[in-house]
């Protein structure tokens, strides 16, 4: 398949480096994320619009984990801060949230 080792060598090289990078990346907007959804729910649940986090670099496609309540609705986290898209007076809102004790991962 290679040519010789160092062919094999710098393939392996570039292919860890490219993979580092998207680590990396993926890290760096978790901890981003998290960072804006700390900042703005600071009482363990809040409401706020979709836009403001945005603005300030938020992204909803990156997230840790995420919970179902009894209600179906499906919290995404960040670590420990959730944040659910809820629609209110037609505009696109998140409802913030902490994790809490009671939200256990389902029974298999």
């Amino acid at each position: 398949m290679f040519c010789d080792t160092y062919c094999k060598s710098a393939f392996q090289y570039d292919k860890r480096k490219k993979d580092e990078k998207t680590y990396f990346k993926i890290d760096r907007q978790l901890k981003v994320n998290r960072k804006i959804l700390k900042k703005y729910n600071r009482q363990g649940k809040t409401v706020i619009r979709k836009s403001t986090l945005v603005e300030e670099g938020f992204n909803p496609n990156f997230f840790t984990h995420f919970w179902k309540n009894n209600r179906g609705k499906m919290y995404l986290f960040c670590y420990e801060y959730g944040f659910l898209s809820i629609m209110e007076k037609n505009v696109n809102k998140y409802l913030l949230v902490q994790w809490q004790d009671y939200m256990k991962w389902p029974k298999s």
